[in-house]
């Protein structure tokens, strides 16, 4: 299978790199050979490539930042996206996108699932929202996984920042009111590529669109920014260097930013389960391993 791959240098596309190889021959790129503001370098990327799957794991994912650059936004999580789409259709080829639980405010107070009517309260989550409805617009063979609190320990997120500042404070004040399925992007990349696996001889195309739609994608359980932090430092393999002595609740209102959060945006990811016969593990397990495995 010839495979196209959008975003390598991210911290799901450099996993997604690794977890694709086994599957056929891939063509990885990044900014600047593809730049997603730019429509027709991202067309004559797509022909050239002529590929039989296309998988974007591009995003701009600066949530406070979108408020000012709501185009930048759009551009690439919305217009880029449904191009990718028609384009994937036109080839015949498979087309797999991933989104967010910030579609959603947070307000429903359990987890959600994928007939839950989407509302976001940013312009992150909105520009994410549209990618998935141009995506949706387009007759093609695609699945948009949408995940949560994603992590690495090869690029700045949530863990590499709690790491860092455990290294610089005493104490720390972490928000318990932030509900959310962490999720560790080497194993979104592997379940990605085992449910790609189960089509084996099958034409790519014909599989994918049998069964695609909007899938929740994420962590197995759900925690608050709290209780993630608290086990982040007890899991840390290098805790003896930990400055930070106690970690305090606080709430999201103490700490101001332009973007307003979902407060509880965790996801239920049964219907991919039913689908594909395939879960994450739950969240605890994975951060487990991401710690003891962070190449």
């Amino acid at each position: 299978m010839n495979i196209l791959l959008l975003g390598k240098n991210g911290q799901l596309g450099w996993e997604l790199h690794r977890a694709m190889a086994p599957l056929g021959t891939v063509t990885a790129l990044d900014y600047p050979e593809i730049d997603l503001l730019d429509l027709a370098k991202i067309k004559a990327c797509v022909y050239s490539a002529r590929p039989q799957l296309i998988i974007n794991a591009t995003a701009y994912t600066a949530v406070d930042r979108a408020e000012s650059e709501t185009d930048i936004a759009y551009a690439i999580n919305a217009h880029a996206p449904g191009l990718l789409a028609e384009l994937a259709r036109d080839l015949r080829a498979g087309f797999i996108h991933y989104s967010t639980d910030y579609v959603f405010d947070g307000r429903k107070g359990s987890l959600y699932v994928e007939t839950d009517l989407p509302h976001p309260i940013n312009v992150y989550g909105s520009s994410k929202l549209a990618g998935e409805q141009a995506i949706s617009q387009v007759d093609g063979a695609y699945l948009t996984l949408r995940t949560s609190w994603v992590y690495s320990l090869r690029r700045e997120n949530f863990v590499t920042k709690v790491l860092s500042w455990a290294r610089q404070q005493e104490i720390l004040r972490i928000v318990d009111d932030q509900i959310g399925s962490p999720t560790w992007a080497r194993m979104l990349a592997e379940i990605t590529a085992q449910m790609l696996a189960q089509a084996a001889s099958a034409d790519i195309y014909d599989w994918l669109q049998a069964r695609r739609g909007i899938y929740h994608l994420a962590g197995d359980g759900s925690a608050s920014r709290l209780e993630w932090v608290r086990l982040i430092l007890q899991l840390d393999p290098h805790r003896s260097t930990q400055l930070a002595r106690e970690v305090l609740p606080a709430s999201t209102g103490e700490f101001a930013a332009p973007a307003q959060r979902p407060l509880n945006s965790a996801l239920n990811c049964d219907q991919f389960a039913q689908v594909f016969g395939l879960r994450l593990p739950p969240w605890r397990e994975a951060l487990a391993l991401a710690m003891d495995h962070p190449a």
